[in-house]
């Protein structure tokens, strides 16, 4: 006979020729000599050095241990004074029963993908569970379609949403909800008077049902850019270069009338659009060019005709003034010999006579 002693913390069990004979629990016990213990400690996970069932056969080793069996589609959340400690993967795990264990165990059905409410996000972000999580971001300015196994199953709002990783075929489709500017750039039309240019474009738009552009419509986008090409060609060859290049404006007015309905079918409503450069091709430029300078030339013309006829006019009015007004004729006289006189530098007059008579004499001649 031998004694043993099994601490606090631990339980021991005994063993005869590699048999399993009996459970030891914490204090000192009697063995032959051809008996041994193995201690385990209590704390920790159980890892049985033989067959499982064999060790359940004794009820009071079964009372003592909690099996937790794990199928292939489960995961089990291990749980210690509520702090999530690991993952338990598939197999049998199994932990001993006591006052100083307070484990508790959550089991996760991974066929499904919804994750419950129960489970702590802070949890889920653990590098023990990230592998069995799909992580789905939705924007503030987006929303999203969430696709299982190829069908829609929801549409998701702005937030972060997890779901387990299984075989299930998950695929989440976002559309942005902001304003979105589409260019339609470099494009080359004719015109009614059979005109060569390019025109760059732009559209303002915004998507307003998510379901029409991404289940309804495939490529929403490009539709659109196809319905507002065609508008602006449709007008673009009904008027003449003159009349574009004059009413700009008018061609968002008839662009939004087109497309604005047939836009709605697509999801989304036009905002703003107009027209951004006109390119003319170098001939084109080159007359227009000169016709300008024309337009300039009798423009400056006309101005310079209006300006000598207001000086005739204002000449012929003094004109007759002084002819009914000696003393005003003479002041002007005076005025002229005065002008005259400044560029004069010396004048020579005898002096004899009148000296203002014999100026007038000179300056008359």
């Amino acid at each position: 006979m031998k004694r043993v002693r099994i601490n606090e913390g631990k339980v021991g069990l005994v063993f005869k020729n590699n048999n399993y004979q009996s459970v030891l629990t914490s204090g000192k016990h009697w063995l032959s000599f051809n008996e041994r213990v193995v201690s385990y400690g209590i704390s920790n996970e159980f890892f049985t050095p033989i067959k499982l069932e064999i060790l359940l056969q004794d009820d009071q080793l079964a009372k003592m241990l909690e099996v937790i069996t794990v199928l292939d589609n489960e995961i089990v959340l291990k749980y210690e004074d509520n702090i999530f400690k690991e993952v338990l993967k598939t197999g049998k795990h199994v932990f001993w029963k006591n006052d100083m264990n307070n484990f508790n165990f959550k089991k996760i059905d991974l066929s499904t993908i919804d994750i419950s409410n129960d489970i702590d996000k802070n949890t889920l972000l653990k590098s023990e569970i990230r592998n069995y999580i799909r992580v789905f971001i939705v924007e503030s300015y987006e929303k999203a379609i969430l696709f299982i196994d190829g069908k829609m199953d929801r549409v998701l709002k702005s937030g972060v949403y997890y779901f387990w990783k299984n075989a299930v075929n998950i695929l989440v489709e976002k559309i942005d909800l902001r304003r979105i500017q589409l260019e339609i750039s470099g494009q080359e039309m004719l015109t009614k008077d059979k005109t060569a240019l390019r025109i760059n474009f732009y559209t303002q738009y915004k998507v307003t049902n998510i379901h029409k552009a991404l289940m309804d419509n495939k490529n929403f986008e490009k539709q659109l850019y196809i319905l507002i090409q065609l508008a602006l060609r449709e007008y673009i060859g009904a008027v003449t270069l003159d009349e574009l290049l004059e009413n700009k404006e008018s061609v968002t007015h008839k662009v939004l009338d087109s497309v604005s309905k047939k836009a709605i079918d697509l999801g989304v409503e036009i905002l703003d659009s107009g027209i951004r450069d006109i390119i003319l091709p170098g001939e084109i430029k080159d007359i227009m060019n000169q016709v300008l300078i024309a337009q300039k030339k009798a423009q400056a013309n006309v101005i310079t005709r209006r300006e000598e006829t207001a000086s005739t006019r204002s000449l012929l009015n003094t004109a007759k003034l002084m002819e009914s007004n000696s003393m005003l004729f003479k002041l002007k006289e005076m005025e002229y010999v005065e002008k005259i006189a400044d560029k004069i530098g010396e004048i020579s007059v005898s002096g004899s006579g009148n000296v203002v008579e014999q100026l007038k004499t000179i300056f008359t001649k």
